[in-house]
C-alpha cells in the first residue's frame, strides 16, 4: 500500500538519505526543509527520477502555526501523514559546564522535544482515524556515550528517548507504532569540518571497523515505516556497527 511519509530536515544529511529511500519503497514523500530551497528540490526531482513521488514543504518544525500549514499543504497534495519521521536538527555546540546556559539545553529540546510533540500532535487524527502510524525519531548514540563537553545535546537525546517509550504505550492500542533509530557518527555534510585524525579514532573503537553510511540509516527506517514491523513499539535501534551495545 502506497502511504506518505514526511521526514522533516530532509534536504541533506541523513534526511535526504531517508526521503530517498521512501521514494524508493513507494512512499509519497513530504521533503521538509528550513532554508535550503534548491536542496530540497533537487532531492525531489531525484525521488522523481527514480519513479518516486515528492514534493517539498518549508517549515521552521519548531513553530506550531507553521507546522499547522506545512501538514495542511501536504495533506492538500498527497492525503494524511502516515509516516512522521522526526530528524530535523540544528546547530550542536560542544560546550563545557562552564560554557553551557539553560537555553542551549533548550535550544536542543525545541528540535528534539517539541518540534516532534508539535508533528505528532498534528498528524495523530489523522491517524488514529485510519488506523494506523508509523513515528520514527531520529535519535543518537550520545546518551549512552556520554560525550564530554556536550551535555545539551546529550540532555535532550535522553528527552526524545523518554517520550518515544512513553508515546509507544499510549498509543499502542491505536495501530500506531513509535520508535527511536539512533545512528553512530556518520559524516554527512554537517562534518565537514572534522579531520581525518578524528574520523580514524572514532572508526577504530567501532567493532565492525567502519563508519557506516547515511543509507543504512535510511534502511533501518524503511524497516520500521513498513507493514513487518507492525509488532516493534517503544524501542530504540542503535545503528552504529556495534559502538555502543545496548
Amino acid at each position: 500500500m502506497q502511504r506518505t511519509t514526511l521526514v522533516t530536515g530532509a534536504s541533506r544529511g541523513l534526511g535526504a538519505a531517508i526521503a530517498l529511500e521512501q521514494g524508493a519503497m513507494g512512499n509519497k514523500v513530504a521533503v521538509n526543509y528550513f532554508s535550503n530551497s534548491a536542496a530540497a528540490d533537487a532531492l525531489c526531482l531525484h525521488i522523481r527520477a527514480a519513479g518516486g513521488e515528492a514534493q517539498p514543504f518549508q517549515a521552521d518544525v519548531r513553530d506550531e502555526a507553521q507546522i499547522h500549514s506545512m501538514i495542511h499543504a501536504i495533506e492538500e497534495t498527497f492525503g494524511g501523514v502516515d509516516v512522521l519521521v522526526a530528524n530535523a536538527t540544528g546547530p550542536q555546540p560542544m560546550l563545557s559546564i562552564e560554557e553551557q546556559t539553560w537555553q542551549a539545553y533548550l535550544d536542543q529540546l525545541e528540535f528534539f522535544v517539541k518540534s516532534p510533540l508539535l508533528l505528532l500532535k498534528r498528524v495523530l487524527p489523522g491517524m488514529r482515524q485510519r488506523g494506523f502510524g508509523r513515528i520514527i525519531n531520529i535519535g543518537s548514540e550520545v546518551m549512552e556515550l556520554g560525550n564530554p563537553r556536550f551535555a545539551n545535546y546529550v540532555a535532550a537525546k535522553g528527552a526524545q528517548l523518554g517520550i518515544t517509550r512513553s508515546w509507544a504505550r499510549e498509543l499502542g492500542p491505536t495501530g500506531i507504532t513509535v520508535n527511536l533509530v539512533a545512528p553512530g557518527w556518520i559524516p554527512v555534510e554537517r562534518h565537514a569540518e572534522a579531520n581525518a585524525e578524528e574520523l580514524e579514532a572514532y572508526r577504530l573503537g567501532v567493532p565492525l571497523g567502519y563508519q557506516g553510511a547515511p543509507t543504512d540509516i535510511a534502511k533501518m527506517v524503511a524497516f520500521l515505516a513498513s507493514d513487518e514491523a507492525r509488532f516493534i513499539t517503544g524501542q530504540k535501534f542503535s545503528v552504529n556497527g556495534g559502538n555502543t551495545l545496548s
